[in-house]
């Protein structure tokens, strides 16, 4: 195997140094002396314009993936509800309306706080929470990355989503209702 191969195997399976390298934030010096002592070579010179290109694949793959994740995003439409709730239970409870998600062993819920059934057992209850639809073309449902960045933009913004569902042209997110103006601040400065 090169030691190209070998230091592309190496990051695979290092998620944060590929974000590193995409960003161009890490010292690929450093790195490549890191990965030299893993990989238990003396290589370092190859190591490194193995690092250096590798880089820039990974710098300009992310740039194609983001305009094609904007273009659909510029694209879509956010809709608000508030006054929802999320609950998970051990068993499955009647409810006229709402989202139901089967799991192993429990059930997961997004209501209506009006909806509630007035005596459940829940293993997890979330009152007060805001929900964020954003309803997106088609083509959403084979485009890679919108998830991992709209999660990662909320997350920058410090909004906790309580939960989350995408559905071929709907993206669910429900956050606290503390956190609802922020996320929508941050989802529609993305969408326009």
């Amino acid at each position: 195997m090169t030691t190209a191969k070998q230091v592309r195997s190496y990051l695979r399976n290092k998620p944060y140094l590929l974000e590193a390298l995409e960003k161009d934030i890490v010292n690929l010096s450093e790195l490549s002396r890191q990965i030299q002592n893993d990989l238990k070579t003396d290589n370092t010179v190859a190591i490194k314009a193995a690092l250096r290109r590798f880089a820039e694949e990974l710098q300009r793959h992310k740039q194609k993936r983001e305009e094609k994740v904007l273009q659909i995003l510029k694209r879509s439409g956010i809709v608000v509800y508030d006054r929802k709730s999320v609950i998970i239970t051990a068993k499955e409870i009647a409810v006229k309306d709402g989202l139901k998600v089967d799991l192993p062993n429990k059930y997961v819920y997004l209501l209506d706080r009006a909806d509630l059934p007035e005596r459940i057992s829940t293993l997890v209850k979330h009152d007060n929470c805001t929900m964020v639809v954003i309803n997106s073309p088609e083509e959403l449902e084979a485009t890679v990355g919108v998830v991992a960045f709209l999660t990662t933009l909320l997350a920058e913004a410090n909004v906790n989503i309580v939960e989350f569902v995408s559905c071929w042209t709907e993206t669910i997110i429900v956050v606290e209702k503390k956190d609802s103006l922020k996320a929508y601040e941050t989802l529609t400065n993305l969408v326009g």
